[in-house]
């Protein structure tokens, strides 16, 4: 089981906030930026009320970058989308605990890909959900707002997602893992410190960070890892990250 590096934050920049006229100079610009990963929100219109990338779109943006995938699937049939990405070439996939019926099934199914596995979390689940897959698990997402459409306004954070993360970290740590969580949900530059002191190591970011329009993607990265690092600082303990 592999370990979250200690001191690196990944960042997984959304496919859902580029501009999805002109996907392949954003890739390029994600890729000058560092952006460790791209995030590949697969939604069905069934599990979420929206469709916003169809599996041919990400086909395409394989073929242009070299940036690794990380899925995430909220759809209800996760096996044909599972399918689907590693077909394609994702380097990790999280489903939906909410809407698999078969979790341990799916998660032997990418690892025998030798593709991470991830569990997928929504905000109020329990996380005892976990108990009986933490052996086959390489990283946990927690949703950290309700699935809807990507850069809403008026939504936050639910207010119990430090709480949430720093539970999530204890849980893991009762079963001596030490693996990635990664976070998903209005991940800012005020929330990323709090989050990454939480226990989080992984951070999905879009409209309210990476493609904020008061820098460009560099200077949003670069004030990202920033944050990050406030974060780390206030970990207590040893680093779990």
């Amino acid at each position: 089981m592999n370990s979250p590096k200690s001191h690196h934050i990944a960042i997984s920049a959304s496919l859902i906030c580029c501009d999805l006229l002109n996907v392949e100079r954003e890739l390029r610009q994600m890729e000058e930026a560092g952006i460790d990963s791209l995030h590949i929100d697969l939604i069905d219109g069934h599990f979420s009320p929206s469709m916003p990338l169809g599996l041919d779109l990400v086909r395409q943006a394989r073929r242009k970058t070299r940036l690794p995938f990380d899925a995430h699937l909220m759809v209800e049939n996760n096996e044909f989308f599972v399918q689907e990405m590693l077909d394609i070439g994702a380097e990790r996939i999280a489903f939906h605990y909410e809407s698999a019926f078969h979790v341990d099934r799916l998660l032997c199914l990418i690892r025998e890909r030798g593709v991470k596995a991830g569990l997928a979390l929504m905000p109020t689940t329990p996380l005892s959900v976990l108990d009986y897959c933490v052996d086959r698990l390489d990283f946990v997402l927690l949703m950290l707002i309700n699935p809807g459409f990507a850069g809403r306004k008026d939504e936050t954070q639910v207010p119990y997602a430090l709480r949430r993360v720093a539970d999530c970290r204890r849980h893991l740590q009762g079963f001596g893992l030490d693996i990635p969580i990664e976070v998903d949900g209005r991940v800012d530059f005020d929330t990323i410190p709090g989050l990454i002191a939480a226990g989080a190591t992984d951070l999905v970011v879009g409209t309210r960070s990476a493609f904020h329009p008061g820098g460009t993607l560099a200077e949003n990265i670069h004030r990202m890892r920033q944050a990050a690092a406030a974060g780390f600082s206030k970990r207590p303990g040893p680093a779990c990250g």
